[in-house]
């Protein structure tokens, strides 16, 4: 996969495709004009860009007993709270307050990036990625994804792997 929009990295790219450049990983970006009526930024990603739902995951911000941890799940799914906390060990986990969430990581709801957060946070990705040779993430703002190898996503974020989505 060829690294693109690489002149847009240099100027004014986002933190999560700094991060991608930095580390060396082949990525794509794929822009897309953002609908605000949407009702949902996943679905919308996957519409804009004609690429199955089970490939477009999104970043969830849940908070584990007390401790705020990054959920990536397939837009066409939902998260399962309680095996997202089984995964880190946790006994309970809820969904962040949005507003703690855009802090902490650094994005705004819609656009939230698994990558180059603003703080590190514990991550686990929904296994069901590995059955994809690329998926596609919020490369941080709404109408922008990223598209990248499943293994480099796990690495870069240092992602435990674990069965948190239900359909």
């Amino acid at each position: 996969m060829a690294k693109k929009a690489k002149k847009q990295q240099q100027s004014g790219g986002t933190p999560a495709t700094v991060a991608l450049t930095a580390a060396g990983v082949d990525y794509t970006v794929h822009s897309y004009d953002h609908d605000p009526s949407h009702p949902s930024y996943g679905e919308e990603a996957a519409e804009a860009m004609g690429v199955s739902p089970e490939r477009v995951f999104k970043t969830l911000v849940a908070d584990v007993d007390g401790a705020l941890t990054v959920a990536v799940v397939p837009v066409a799914g939902s998260l399962d709270l309680k095996a997202l906390a089984s995964a880190v060990g946790g006994k309970r986990a809820a969904m962040a307050d949005p507003a703690l969430a855009e802090r902490t990581t650094g994005y705004v709801r819609g656009g939230i990036s698994p990558l180059g957060q603003r703080k590190k946070l514990p991550t686990v990705l929904d296994a069901s990625a590995t059955a994809h040779p690329t998926i596609c993430v919020s490369a941080g703002r709404r109408g922008l994804e990223v598209e990248l190898a499943p293994e480099d996503l796990a690495k870069l974020t240092a992602a435990t792997l674990a069965p948190i989505a239900r359909d």
